[in-house]
């Protein structure tokens, strides 16, 4: 006869769950890192619990281009170094890193916080683009240049976007040259991202 399931302890089944909630964190890999945390020493726990406090207690949305930030606003749109002409629009914070690698760009950035996608519930009003327009109002911005990720949902969001923007009068380049198809900003090498801005803006 097998021997009865025992349930682990209640700290234990919590952190799982709270691993398992995590994308890209199946229920063997919570596990495998719940156990990891369980026989880390005390230090390493601690640690990792003031780093996720300090990520939501410290941190903040800008209140110009919705990147993550300690200080508002953030230190790209602060500088005054920076071309205000031109807004490179982006899914995640990880792409503005990504392409402030290459120093191939040199005007500002604004973060949609993820693409149109209906499979799963996410439409134009869950993304920031109503922040986005009200950067447009005063006529500054003459450039947004579209660098969702090349798959089926950064490609319809492009596109939306196009269709939405195009009518103000300002260009509306897409960053997509140099960059393969499916994949990432984030993911994607700094030759590959260094060319790209120059093929999709046509400069």
């Amino acid at each position: 006869m097998a021997a009865d399931y025992v349930p682990a302890a209640e700290p234990v089944a919590r952190l799982i769950e709270a691993f398992n909630r995590l994308p890209g964190i199946g229920p063997k890999t919570a596990a495998r890192l719940t156990y990891h945390i369980l026989r880390a020493p005390a230090e390493e726990a601690r640690a990792l619990a003031e780093a996720l406090l300090a990520v939501k207690e410290r941190l903040r949305y800008c209140s110009l281009c919705q990147n993550i930030t300690e200080h508002d606003p953030c230190r790209f749109c602060q500088d005054p170094q920076r071309d205000g002409s031109a807004i490179c629009v982006v899914e995640e914070p990880l792409d503005v890193l990504a392409l402030e690698r290459t120093r191939g760009f040199k005007g500002l950035y604004h973060v949609l916080h993820g693409v149109i996608d209906p499979m799963d519930g996410v439409g134009p009003d869950e993304l920031k683009i109503r922040e986005l327009l009200a950067r447009l109002r005063d006529g500054r911005v003459k450039e947004v240049v579209l660098a969702t990720n090349p798959n089926l949902e950064g490609e319809a969001t492009a596109m939306y976007l196009h269709k939405l923007l195009a009518p103000l009068g300002v260009k509306v380049p897409r960053l997509a040259r140099g960059l393969p198809a499916g994949g990432d900003v984030e993911y994607a090498d700094e030759v590959t991202l260094a060319r790209a801005p120059e093929g999709g803006r046509g400069r």
